[in-house]
């Protein structure tokens, strides 16, 4: 049997935590910081775990882990 390939843009974007969990960047701090509070944009620091049914959708697009 062929191996699946894995999406060139999810392996760029998102990685799987140990539990198998997907991390992901924050999103909204790409551009147009100076419209954004000092909160919001202390909060988007780092990365952040998907929720579940984002997850799910991810996962199907990497499917060696």
């Amino acid at each position: 049997m062929p191996k699946i390939k894995t999406k060139s843009g999810v392996k760029k974007r998102f990685r799987l935590t140990a539990s198998g969990k997907v991390r992901a960047n924050q999103a909204g701090k790409q551009h147009g910081m100076i419209k954004r509070t000092n909160k919001q944009i202390r909060n988007q620091r780092g990365t952040t775990i998907l929720a579940p049914q984002d997850a799910r959708i991810i996962k199907k697009f990497m499917p060696y882990g």
